[in-house]
């Protein structure tokens, strides 16, 4: 009920806050400041009660609850710490894993031990990956209590293995490559310093500032949504953006590109899940 109220409150009073500013004869630079001011309290606002809350207490009764053709639980589930170890996992993916020899961020590896733990098949689930109000998705409920475990945890994401070096190359180079239909890439809007889309920062991902305040806030709560969305929504939706076929959900092409933003985030502490606008 707290949260609830904070949000309701929060959701009324940016708008009025705006228009206020809007009505004052002040300079762009004033405006513009006052603006980002407004925007941290709305945050603050909403911090001490995060709806994120109510997707990880599901998450946690999923990962816990005996489901699927095995009627097994994930308790077993390896996400790079030893098998059900989730304390700290989040901040040290992506990473590479022999027993499907590949890197895999956090979601994709929550599919392969849906798979081999509890036998659902993997499509059963990416069908329809991202939740709405009239169907929950239990992906985004195991990744919000996954990475729930990982708060002020220093984000390491492992470089030791040629194929976790062979998916930073890869996704370094698909952050800055531009095609489609304006031209666009991901560095369009995240390689440089004081961009913003309306009222939105837009953090340079090619700093380690950048990306702590970027990749090290999400997954987060999409207040325009009333959704929690996830790093695999996030990728999708900047793909979605730029005009470029939208990839398959757990491509190797976003676990190349949340490879580089992790790296490039390492030894900064994990301050999600946040809120979004």
């Amino acid at each position: 009920m707290k949260f609830k109220l904070q949000a309701a409150a929060a959701l009324f009073a940016l708008p009025l806050a705006l228009t206020a500013l809007a009505q004052q004869s002040i300079t762009d630079k004033d405006a513009k400041d006052a603006t980002i001011q407004e925007i941290e309290r709305y945050r603050e606002m909403l911090a001490d009660g995060n709806p994120a809350e109510l997707y990880e207490a599901r998450g946690e009764e999923l990962w816990k609850t005996k489901r699927g053709p095995k009627n097994a639980s994930l308790e077993k589930c390896d996400l790079g710490l030893g098998a059900g170890v989730v304390k700290g996992a989040y901040a040290q993916m992506p990473r590479y894993f022999a027993d499907v020899d590949k890197v895999q961020d956090l979601e994709s590896r929550l599919l392969t031990c849906m798979e081999t733990l509890q036998g659902y098949k993997a499509e059963e689930f990416t069908k329809q990956p991202f939740g709405s109000e009239d169907n929950k998705s239990d992906l985004e409920a195991l990744t919000a209590y996954v990475v729930t475990q990982s708060k002020g945890v220093t984000m390491n994401a492992p470089m030791k293995h040629p194929k976790e070096k062979e998916a930073y190359e890869i996704g370094k180079r698909i952050f800055f490559y531009r095609a489609g239909p304006y031209d666009f890439a991901c560095a369009t809007c995240h390689a440089e310093n004081g961009r913003r889309i309306r009222l939105q920062d837009l953090p340079n991902l090619t700093t380690h500032n950048g990306a702590k305040l970027g990749y090290g806030t999400w997954p987060a709560y999409r207040v325009s949504q009333g959704e929690f969305r996830t790093m695999q929504w996030r990728m999708n939706d900047c793909y979605r953006q730029q005009r470029f076929p939208e990839p398959g959900f757990g491509s190797d092409t976003v676990t190349a590109l949340l490879t580089y933003l992790a790296a490039t985030a390492a030894g900064a502490p994990y301050q999600g899940p946040g809120i979004k606008r």
